[in-house]
Order: C-alpha cells, then sequence, then structure tokens
C-alpha cells in the first residue's frame, strides 16, 4: 500500500496498509514451492508495499475529463461564431476578432454570447421546457458557457478535479457522476428560478466535489489524516457555495449538482475491504485470511438509501417541473440560498421590455421602463437582433 498520496483536496493522505491484521500464511506442506522460494516471495511483497510500488487499485489514464475540457472550449467557439456580434450589435468588445468578438460589457460582462445566441445552443431556459417540451436542454445547458472568465475558471476546476478522480476511478463512474449531478443541477434550477436563462458546468464541478467527500465517507477506514482531509474538503465545498450568494450565479444549480453527487459517490466510488485485497494480491504458494465481502456492510446499505433517493429525487422534480411548479411558492426563503441581497447589490433580475415600430427596414424602439427611444436600421433575423438593442436601450 502506498504510504503517502495526495488526495484530491491537496491534503496528504496516508493510507493503512494493516498486514498485521492480514498475515499471508504459507500453504504448509503441500505447496509446490519450496520453503526458502516462499519466504522470498513474501519478502519481496511487503518490500514492494513499504516502497510505494504496490498498487492494489487500478490506476487509469485520464482521457474523458480533457474531451470534457476541449468538447466545452469548442462549444463555446461555436457560440461566439454564431453570435456574430459585428452584425447583430453597434457596440462590441474586441472588435478586431471579428465574428468573434464579444457582447458589450453592460450585456455581458464576462466576455462572450448575447443571452439570445445562448438560448439557441440550448440554454436553460424553464418556459422552452415547460411548454416547448424541450427536456433536452437540462442536459446541453451545462455543456455552454456565458463567456470567457466563466469557462475559465470552471474548465481549469475541472482539470484539476476530474483528472484526478479519473485516475481513481476510471473513465465510466466519473463520467456518470458529472453527467448526472449536471442533470440534478439544472433540476434544481429550474424549480427555484423560473425567469432567465442558465448555463455552465458548474452544477457538474460541485457533483464531483460531493462525489469526493461521499468518497472519504464511505472508505473512511483506509485514510490515516481523516479529519485533516475531511475539514479541507468541507471547506473547500462551504467557500464555493458561498461565492454562489452573489447575484447572476445560480447556486441552485451548485447545490443541486453538489447533492446529486455526493449520493453518485455512495454508488459510484466504492472501495473493496483490505482482506479482500489482500486475496486478490496474495503471492503464489501463500493464502491470506478470507475476507467475508468485497465491500462492508455500511457500505450496502449506504449504496442503496442513495439510490432511492435519486430515483425518488429525480422522479419528483421531474413531475414537479413538468407542471410548471415554481418551488419558491413552498419556500419562501428558499430564494436566500442564490442570492443575499445587500448594499453592494440587487438580487432582483433585469427584465427589458420595448415597444417597436418598423418602416421599411428602420426599427424604432421604445424603452417601457426608461422611456427612451431611438431608431436603427436593420436586416435579416431581426427578433434576435431587436432583443439585444432593447437591453441595450434599456440599460
Amino acid at each position: 500500500m502506498r504510504g503517502g498520496e495526495l488526495a484530491d483536496n491537496g491534503v496528504e493522505i496516508k493510507v493503512h496498509s494493516r498486514l498485521g491484521d492480514n498475515t499471508v500464511h504459507s500453504l504448509g506442506p503441500q505447496a509446490t514451492v519450496t520453503s526458502h522460494s516462499r519466504d522470498r516471495q513474501h519478502q519481496q511483497q511487503q518490500q514492494s508495499i513499504f516502497s510505494g510500488e504496490f498498487r492494489p487499485f487500478r490506476r487509469w489514464v485520464p482521457w474523458l475529463v480533457p474531451l470534457f475540457v476541449v468538447a466545452n472550449i469548442v462549444l463555446f467557439i461555436i457560440a461566439m461564431s454564431i453570435n456574430n456580434c459585428p452584425k447583430n450589435s453597434e457596440s462590441c468588445v474586441g472588435k478586431f476578432l471579428g465574428r468573434f468578438s464579444f457582447q458589450s460589457m453592460k450585456e455581458n460582462p464576462l466576455l462572450g454570447p448575447s443571452s439570445n445566441t445562448l438560448e439557441k445552443m440550448g440554454a436553460l431556459d424553464v418556459d422552452k421546457v415547460v411548454n416547448s417540451h424541450q427536456g433536452w436542454r437540462l442536459i446541453s445547458c451545462i455543456w455552454l458557457h456565458a463567456g470567457v472568465f466563466h469557462i475559465l475558471a470552471n474548465m481549469l476546476s475541472l482539470i484539476f478535479i476530474g483528472i484526478r478522480l479519473e485516475q481513481e476511478f476510471g473513465f465510466i463512474r466519473i463520467g456518470l457522476v458529472y453527467v448526472i449531478s449536471g442533470f440534478g443541477g439544472s433540476l434544481l434550477s429550474a424549480l427555484f428560478i423560473q425567469s432567465g436563462i442558465s448555463v455552465g458546468a458548474s452544477g457538474a464541478l460541485f457533483g464531483l466535489l460531493g462525489g469526493m467527500l461521499s468518497e472519504l465517507i464511505t472508505n473512511w477506514s483506509i485514510y490515516a489524516n481523516k479529519l485533516a482531509a475531511l475539514l479541507t474538503l468541507v471547506s473547500i465545498i462551504i467557500i464555493n457555495l458561498a461565492v454562489g450568494i452573489l447575484p447572476h450565479v445560480d447556486n441552485f444549480a451548485h447545490i443541486g449538482g453538489f447533492i446529486s453527487g455526493f449520493l453518485l459517490g455512495f454508488v459510484f466510488l466504492l472501495r473493496p475491504q483490505f482482506g479482500w485485497i489482500n486475496q486478490k494480491a496474495c503471492p503464489p504458494g501463500y493464502i491470506a485470511p478470507p475476507a467475508k465481502s468485497k465491500h462492508k456492510t455500511y457500505q450496502y446499505v449506504l449504496l442503496i438509501l442513495s439510490v432511492v433517493l435519486l430515483i425518488v429525487g429525480f422522479t419528483a422534480g421531474l413531475v414537479k417541473l413538468l407542471r410548471g411548479a415554481d418551488l419558491n411558492n413552498d419556500c419562501s426563503w428558499c430564494h436566500y440560498l442564490s442570492c443575499i441581497p445587500t448594499k453592494l447589490w440587487s438580487c432582483k433580475s433585469n427584465k427589458f421590455l420595448c415597444e417597436s415600430s418598423q418602416i421599411g427596414n428602420q426599427f424604432n424602439l421604445t424603452c417601457l421602463s426608461s422611456g427612451k427611444s431611438r431608431a436603427y436600421s436593420l436586416s435579416g433575423d431581426t427578433s434576435s437582433q431587436i432583443e439585444v438593442l432593447c437591453s441595450q436601450l434599456c440599460d
């Protein structure tokens, strides 16, 4: 067993080998190898354990998480190309980038496309999910990002968290935790945030953090410095959730993703008992004490309970969402989980409404909230252009 291995949260975690509790015994006179060779093999195994060469858990080569990173970046580039700010807006940032230039900072301070472009590409829009039966947006939205700063923060987090987990548990289990957690985050977000759109991989990333926490709990016996690892991981989670109370941050997606990932960790991120590992790694000519089962009783209990909670939670959430339910009506204080108003900012979403009239290619827009008016010459897809111009006029 490796003596010192860095955990996912950056804390050095030492794993107990428990050699004294799981001594490997000789088969006796009927063994086909000599006593000298058996002793030598046993000594070599112990040396490999203490030297760190003995690896009871398979180390996977990560490729799925890097592929997720590439997919997110490619989709962001496609979104910027479709957005084509110079064609649809008079005010763009980085005009030298041509069609890849960004919307104005007032409209999108994250340096990215317009909300209309993101909506076209699959952003989470509750109205379209409920009334247009576009449930696929619950998945598609986790692959889109609002801007350069948004995708940079999420992809760096995914690299540092996801690659380590994929090395430990493989691409299938980590891929399932990532996607299902992202779906759980989108579902909770849609049940509480009924206006505007939502995009980003944050829910899936919080799912990986939740999976790390449940993995630490369910594999508790193999860690030496349990308390330090637990406190560090919990601190990281609390800090990230606390950031979610800022405006324009979808903390419901974070919470939904974290809860989903926490439960999924009990299902997919189990470690077998040491006795079972010793049996599998026993050298020729020796027998190890028999292991009663591959996993412990509490691991099976947590697994079954988590599966039940996931099925019930997802089913109930989908039924309520498709019926058009707004959980804010059942929980008057829950909106504070996503944004806490202060003197520095307001949590109210800005809804811009404009009145338009058309004469040929000329559109006259009047912002209903401020009374400002302006004339524009538009051509092509005017609906998307009017929406952008209305937000700029009213802001």
